[in-house]
């Protein structure tokens, strides 16, 4: 048997390990379709915002939803930059969301409650039912 130990090993230098970047922008389909999904479900059922605002048939929630969605991406997308990990958009991308899904109750309900609270109000209250759907496993 030949004696493996007196070879010696071959050496790895840092041009051979890989570079591994990582962005969060822009969000796949799937988590655009997840978002627009999760706005439907906020807008047609009852909610910390339905409260206020009432709900939307879902027809007319999943128009809304998608309408949401496409015009918070774009105001968002624009905001990209090209060294940018892709949080900062994101978080702007959620802020649009938010300001239009409160736009678009609030022109249907004709309500006059104060966008900043219920922005406020309606984040908090998707942080804490995402967090709960992840200890509990509900949707």
């Amino acid at each position: 048997m030949a004696d493996t130990q007196d070879q010696p090993k071959p050496e790895i230098s840092t041009s051979d390990k890989p570079n591994i970047s990582f962005s969060i922008w822009p969000p796949s389909q799937r988590t655009r379709d997840a978002v627009t999904n999760r706005l439907v479900e906020t807008l047609s059922s009852p909610s910390v915002l339905s409260k206020r605002y009432g709900t939307l048939p879902e027809a007319e929630a999943a128009a809304a939803a998608k309408l949401i969605e496409e015009e918070a991406f774009n105001a968002a997308g624009g905001t990209a930059g090209s060294d940018d990990d892709g949080i900062e958009v994101l978080q702007a991308y959620s802020k649009e969301i938010s300001k239009r899904m409160l736009e678009t109750v609030k022109s249907r309900s004709g309500g006059d409650g104060h966008v900043a609270e219920a922005a406020e109000v309606v984040t908090e209250g998707h942080v804490a039912a995402e967090e709960e759907e992840s200890v509990t496993g509900s949707n």
